[in-house]
């Protein structure tokens, strides 16, 4: 299966468990990867045989920096989960959102969750 990879995207955002990140908000990282079929668009060069990676970008922005997540696991599973309502041409979709800066005393780059999902075949 072919993949189309969007990384390094950057929202602001208002997740997170305790309400100074409520209030103030941060950024995340997004990165998205799309397993689908993307043969006819190798071959036609026709952006209506694909998916559009500015459509997706708007769309998980729309996400990150709507109503917010007490949890990035429920954000990121929340952009897989509609990613994968929204785009019939997505068979499977992994999605990593890191918070570079969670509210604690420590110091490293983030934490990361990636949640991959794929479409349900049955019935």
């Amino acid at each position: 299966m072919d993949k189309m990879i969007i990384k390094g995207m950057r929202f602001y955002g208002y997740h997170g468990v305790f309400p100074e990140e409520n209030k103030l908000g941060q950024q995340f990282y997004v990165d998205i990867e799309l397993r689908m079929d993307l043969e006819q668009a190798a071959q036609t060069d026709d952006l209506n045989d694909t998916i559009n990676y500015a459509d997706i970008h708007a769309f998980a922005k729309s996400i990150v920096e709507g109503p917010p997540f007490k949890l990035i696991e429920a954000l990121t599973g929340h952009i897989a989960t509609r990613l994968l309502e929204a785009y019939t041409m997505v068979n499977e979709v992994t999605v990593r959102v890191t918070k570079p800066h969670p509210p604690f005393d420590i110091h490293f780059d983030g934490v990361t969750v990636e949640l991959r999902r794929k479409r349900d075949t049955d019935g």
